[in-house]
C-alpha cells in the first residue's frame, strides 16, 4: 500500500477530526502563498517588526544589528515557530532513515531530508502556514531550533530588536509572544504526534493570556484558513471573544 493511502487511512481514523493542514504538502509552495496572499499587505517580520519588500529584502528597524549571519540579515526567511526538528524527530525517517533515503553516491541519509522525501504526514506539518512566519534571516539562523524561555539578565542579540538567545534557549520580544504561543498551541492541538513539554506549555499558556490577539493576527488567520482549508480554532476563538473575527 502506498504511503499516501496509509496516511489517508490514518487521517480518517484519527487526525481528520482536527483542523490540521491537509491541503498542501509543499513547503516551497506554502512560502510563496504566504508571500503573495497573506503578507502582501503586511510585510513585517514576527520577531523584530522589520519591514521587507516583494524581493524579500529587509528594511531593518533603527538600531538593529547582527554580529553573525550578516548576509542572511539582509533578507527575510520563513521561520517554523515550532521548529521542524521538534515535530520531525517524532518520525522514524528523521531518526533512523528509510530504505528510500539513498543519495546518488549510494549513501543512506536521515533527518529532515529523509522525512520530507518519504513521509507525507511530515510534509503536511512542515508546510502548515499557521506555523510559518517571516523573520530576518540572521534571527532565524541564530534562533535555530531552540525552545522559548525567559532569559533574565541576558543581552539582546540584535541591538534594538529585543531577541535574546543564550543557553540554547530564545526569549522573543513581547510583541511576538502572543502569536508564538498560539502557534505552539495550534500545533499541539491539531497534530497528535506533537506535544509540548510541561514547562513549555505553561509558558505558552501564560503568553497567550498576557499578549492577546490583535486585528492583524486575526486577519492573517482568516487568510490562511481560506488557503489551507483548515481552521485555527485557537486564534479564531480569541478573535471572536474580542469581536475581531
Amino acid at each position: 500500500m502506498k504511503i499516501t493511502n496509509l496516511f489517508l487511512i490514518s487521517c480518517f481514523i484519527s487526525s481528520c477530526a482536527y483542523s490540521a493542514n491537509q491541503t498542501n504538502t509543499s513547503f516551497n509552495k506554502a512560502k510563496k502563498m504566504l508571500e503573495k496572499s497573506v503578507y502582501n499587505e503586511h510585510k513585517v517580520t514576527l520577531y523584530c517588526g522589520a519591514a521587507f519588500d516583494f524581493a524579500k529584502h529587509v528594511i531593518p528597524p533603527e538600531g538593529f544589528y547582527s554580529l553573525k549571519y550578516q548576509k542572511r540579515a539582509k533578507k527575510i526567511e520563513w521561520e517554523h515557530v515550532v521548529p521542524a526538528k521538534n515535530f520531525g524527530r517524532t518520525f522514524k525517517e528523521w531518526r533512523t532513515g528509510d530504505p528510500q533515503c539513498i543519495n546518488r553516491k549510494g549513501k543512506s541519509f536521515k533527518g529532515r531530508k529523509c522525512a520530507e522525501k518519504v513521509n507525507i504526514e511530515y510534509r503536511y506539518m512542515q508546510a502548515d502556514m499557521f506555523n510559518l512566519f517571516p523573520a530576518i534571516g540572521a534571527v532565524n539562523a541564530l534562533r535555530s531550533n531552540y525552545n522559548f524561555a525567559m532569559q533574565p539578565g541576558e543581552k539582546n542579540d540584535f541591538g534594538s530588536c529585543e531577541m535574546k538567545i543564550a543557553n540554547r534557549k530564545a526569549e522573543p520580544p513581547e510583541a511576538a509572544r502572543g502569536q508564538i504561543a498560539r502557534a505552539y498551541m495550534y500545533m499541539e492541538n491539531n497534530y497528535p504526534r506533537y506535544s509540548m513539554s510541561r514547562q513549555q506549555r505553561q509558558l505558552m499558556n501564560a503568553w497567550d493570556k498576557q499578549y492577546p490577539v490583535n486585528s492583524w493576527e486575526c486577519k492573517r488567520t482568516k487568510k490562511i484558513t481560506v488557503l489551507q482549508s483548515g481552521n485555527n480554532e485557537v486564534v479564531q476563538s480569541r478573535c471572536i471573544a474580542k469581536n475581531l473575527w
